[in-house]
């Protein structure tokens, strides 16, 4: 029913593109032998698909547990949390590239 947010992986494949490690970890990560891997940005973008994905499946859910259209108490509340916690995943994300960004800023060349 519910989806889980793979950001392990996501972010091992990040890390793999961004340091530029060899041909063969990085076509290991993609699935493919000449594989490209996926960029930065695209994982991100699915990431953030995926938070508003449960968030609407915890809204649906909540909604019919107000309505009374067989949805359980604990299936909402799973719902909820689910969505919670990949909210302050994807907000301690954000909070880790903007304190990277920052530090690149502050560097003197």
């Amino acid at each position: 029913m519910l989806t889980p947010i793979n950001f392990s992986s996501a972010a091992t494949q990040a890390m793999q593109g961004l340091t530029g490690a060899g041909s063969q970890t990085s076509s290991a990560l993609t699935g493919g032998a000449g594989a490209t891997p996926t960029p930065f940005s695209d994982l991100l973008t699915d990431a953030v698909g995926q938070v508003d994905q449960l968030e609407a499946q915890a809204n649906t859910a909540v909604a019919g547990l107000m309505t009374g259209s067989g949805v359980d108490v604990h299936q909402a509340m799973i719902a909820t949390e689910k969505a919670s916690m990949a909210f302050e995943m994807a907000l301690s994300v954000r909070n880790k590239a903007v304190q990277a960004y920052q530090q690149v800023i502050g560097m003197q060349f």
